[in-house]
């Protein structure tokens, strides 16, 4: 917009100042046909004064001379005149057209931009709309894909716990039965033996009390030799 105001009063400019070399030429046109003018008006003047002296007496012919004459500069000067009034005009009349040419020419140019302006940010408008909806619908798509995603992995998690708790259960519950097995065979093959679990543990309860009375005179002789090896006083 700056631009196009620019070149347009560099235009304007121009045409200011090539106008008076415009007028000059419209000038001397007008004043040229002023001059043609004149020499006709001369011509007429002197055939009339040839006809009007062939008439008069030759007595009245000065008196009516310099009648011609007052009259020939009279109508000369009326139309001098009117040449100077229409060169005037014109000056006046083309500095007024071109007033009004520039400023139409203006007008027509601040329309135009403004036009352009609208159009452009229509077109901005449209195309930030049309960014925007791209934007959101990508964004609503990545958010499905995310979501798809994610129920799928909860799903898969959900799956592999529900898969490891089974087994560890299958697996529990495969130990018991062993442990179980064990137990039952031990027992079988205890009895097998001669060997009831009330006898086995009376016999484990006697082996632990044996192992305490060990254990205390063990502690008995230790201290005894302790009094033996060092005398009171010796230290």
């Amino acid at each position: 917009m700056k631009r196009s105001e620019r070149e347009l009063r560099k235009k304007h400019a121009l045409e200011v100042k090539q106008q008076p070399k415009s007028l000059k030429q419209k000038e001397m046109m007008v004043r040229k046909q002023f001059r043609d003018t004149c020499k006709v008006q001369t011509k007429q003047y002197k055939a009339l004064k040839a006809q009007i002296l062939a008439n008069t007496p030759k007595e009245d012919q000065k008196a009516v001379i310099k009648k011609l004459k007052e009259e020939q500069r009279r109508k000369l000067a009326l139309l001098g005149d009117q040449y100077e009034q229409s060169i005037a005009e014109m000056l006046q009349k083309q500095c007024l057209r071109l007033d009004e040419s520039q400023e139409s020419e203006c007008q027509q140019m601040k329309e135009r931009l403004h036009y352009e302006l609208e159009i452009l940010m229509a077109y901005q408008s449209k195309n930030k709309m049309q960014a925007q909806a791209q934007r959101d619908r990508e964004r609503n798509e990545l958010e499905e894909r995310v979501a798809v995603r994610k129920s799928l992995l909860e799903t898969k998690m959900n799956s592999e716990t529900q898969r490891f708790l089974e087994e560890r259960a299958e697996r529990i519950r495969i130990l018991h039965e062993r442990q179980e097995r064990d137990l039952e065979e031990f027992d079988n093959e205890s009895v097998r033996l001669g060997f009831s679990a009330l006898a086995i543990a009376e016999i484990s309860r006697e082996n632990y009390d044996d192992d305490g009375s060990l254990s205390g005179s063990m502690l008995s002789l230790a201290h005894s030799n302790s009094s033996t090896s060092f005398p009171p006083g010796s230290v």
